[in-house]
């Protein structure tokens, strides 16, 4: 059951980080310094990453620490996943933005605030006008 436990783990992780480096893409396409999106980007996935952390880990608490039949099986389990989501998120929340920071290199150009007009005289996707 403690392998099941890492399986879980990994994909809340996997997700987490995910949900960051994303976000971040986004800031930065946007227009929005490396630096910057990666602060933004932090400040702004902070709380759902703690909430999914905080929920999860609440509960577990009951399988932790249940004594019931079964409870040696699913006890550790619960304990994996309870301590290996709290280290992660620090990770998640610390790591993830210094490895991005240092391994991307691309360079975002921004979007034009505006996009260019349709030359009427093409006649655009559903013809001319008036057609």
């Amino acid at each position: 059951m403690v392998f099941l436990g890492v399986i879980i783990l990994a994909g809340i992780v996997v997700n987490n980080a995910i949900v960051l480096v994303d976000y971040t893409n986004q800031l930065r396409q946007q227009g929005y310094s490396k630096r910057r999106a990666l602060l933004e980007a932090g400040e702004v996935r902070l709380r759902p990453i703690l909430m999914t952390t905080l929920t999860t880990v609440l509960g577990l608490i009951p399988m932790a620490w249940s004594w019931g039949e079964g409870a040696e099986v699913r006890a550790p389990m619960a304990i994996t996943v309870m301590g290996g989501l709290t280290f992660s998120t620090l990770l998640t929340l610390v790591l993830i933005p210094v490895v991005y920071e240092y391994l991307d290199r691309k360079e975002y150009v921004t979007a034009p605030a505006t996009a260019p007009e349709m030359n009427d005289q093409a006649g655009g996707v559903l013809g001319p006008r008036g057609a």
